[in-house]
């Protein structure tokens, strides 16, 4: 058995392969345009004979082709892992040896079905998923273009204290819009306002757009019905979290979501200073961070019931590190929720009182 260790770039491939006694025997770079490197990686699966090899490299923006490319020329196994941290002496033959080292000290663990250890390992999503997830996506990053534009429209409306004329309170609205194309506005700033209108109006008919997408794809997933039952998400917020979560099964407990998430905290033990706890990790999806932090605020408003587990945490600790336990609370939920088959209410309710038992307990045995 051969491996593989890979360095992928836009334009060159770094290589490095090692043999069962864990020996380079080759290391170069090799050119992606597609006939240098199927020529490559045909001599490669002529060496590496029945057994084929085991190939590992590291997530970024580009690696759709080559993972679809590898199964072709005799890869048996691709690892893709989350990039380690950078070295302050860094070159590309470094993490290739150091990717195949790897993979060659994990061989007994690889050749029964175990993960490799020290890394955090990628599982990539379904293509559903990944669709899903590219679609959501656009659609928070069309919401974010769409702010910007109504924000600069108000910052020119400022400038020239038109604000109180506007005839609707709300912004944008129809009737809003409409006096926009007309109010009178020093030449410079009147082309700017009609640039910032089309950009408004193009965001929004790409928002719209999406939206549609998106309900069209969430309407017979009975998953996302389930999660459109937590306050405040709606078909957008829950095929977000739902394809960022992919198999539920794969989390042992509710804690596992959270810490795949990026919502545990930090831990800085040495020596006599333990139990040091520091902020987030945040090594999870941003976007669904984002997410549980937009329904948080929902959930606090309509939801009695985790409000009242939340003001005492806050009159502790303050409100941000409150509303950070609830997205963490509400991690577990999600979890329990996709893998119990339960609605948001009876989730929540189980789950509080399953840690009101604990707590008695506790208390019991001290």
């Amino acid at each position: 058995m051969l491996y593989l260790g890979i360095d992928q770039h836009a334009k060159q491939l770094t290589i490095s392969l090692r043999n069962d006694a864990g020996d380079i025997v080759l290391k170069r770079q090799v050119s992606t345009e597609p006939k240098r490197c199927a020529e490559f990686f045909a001599k490669l699966r002529d060496k590496a004979g029945d057994e084929g090899f085991i190939a590992i490299l590291e997530v970024c923006g580009f690696n759709d082709w080559l993972l679809k490319f590898l199964p072709t020329v005799g890869c048996t196994q691709t690892i893709l892992i989350q990039p380690t941290k950078k070295l302050k002496v860094k070159t590309d033959k470094r993490d290739a040896h150091a990717l195949s080292e790897l993979l060659w000290v994990n061989q007994h663990r690889l050749r029964v079905g175990e993960p490799v250890r020290g890394v955090r390992q990628v599982i990539l999503p379904s293509k559903h998923h990944a669709e899903s997830q590219r679609i959501t996506l656009l659609r928070k990053d069309a919401g974010r273009m769409r702010t910007r534009a109504t924000n600069r429209i108000k910052n020119i409306l400022r400038k020239h204290n038109l604000q109180w004329q506007m005839p609707t309170k709300t912004f944008p609205s129809v009737r809003a819009v409409a006096w926009l194309k007309t109010v009178e506005l020093p030449p410079c700033e009147r082309a700017e306002m009609d640039w910032h209108l089309d950009e408004l109006e193009r965001w929004t008919t790409r928002m719209n757009d999406l939206e549609v997408q998106i309900i069209e794809r969430s309407k017979d997933d009975p998953v996302v019905t389930r999660l459109r039952t937590i306050p405040g998400c709606a078909h957008y917020s829950a095929l977000s979290l739902v394809c960022r979560v992919g198999d539920p099964h794969r989390f042992p407990k509710g804690k596992s979501l959270a810490h795949y998430w990026g919502l545990t905290p930090g831990v800085n033990d040495s020596g006599e200073g333990t139990g040091r706890r520091g902020r987030i990790a945040k090594a999870g999806s941003t976007m669904a961070r984002w997410e549980l932090a937009q329904i948080t605020l929902h959930c606090l408003r309509r939801d009695p019931v985790l409000k009242a587990w939340y003001k005492p945490i806050r009159n502790r600790r303050g409100s941000k590190i409150a509303r950070v336990a609830v997205m963490r609370k509400l991690a577990v939920i999600i979890r329990n929720m996709m893998v119990h088959e339960q609605t948001y209410p009876e989730c929540r309710d189980d789950m509080l009182a399953r840690r009101k038992r604990q707590v008695t307990r506790h208390k019991q045995t001290a």
